[in-house]
């Protein structure tokens, strides 16, 4: 998916349920693109962006969440 042809301006971010909420490893995420999940660093919030398809995103969520990753 090419960035360049999202608009992130109104994207409001929230920080991942894990996050400890202090100024550690925090990645936010943004739900109200359409078709679209923008992820990013909250200590680089100006920094790059990662944009993954809402369907693809739903997957790789359902997929932690059912432990496919854990070791």
């Amino acid at each position: 998916m090419r960035s360049a042809s999202i608009d992130l301006s109104t994207a409001v971010w929230r920080k991942s349920s894990y996050s400890d909420g202090g100024q550690g490893n925090c990645v936010e995420v943004a739900d109200n693109i359409p078709a679209a999940v923008p992820v990013r660093d909250s200590k680089t919030p100006h920094g790059p962006t990662l944009l993954f398809p809402a369907n693809g995103w739903a997957e790789f969520v359902a997929a932690v969440k059912g432990g496919v990753f854990e070791g």
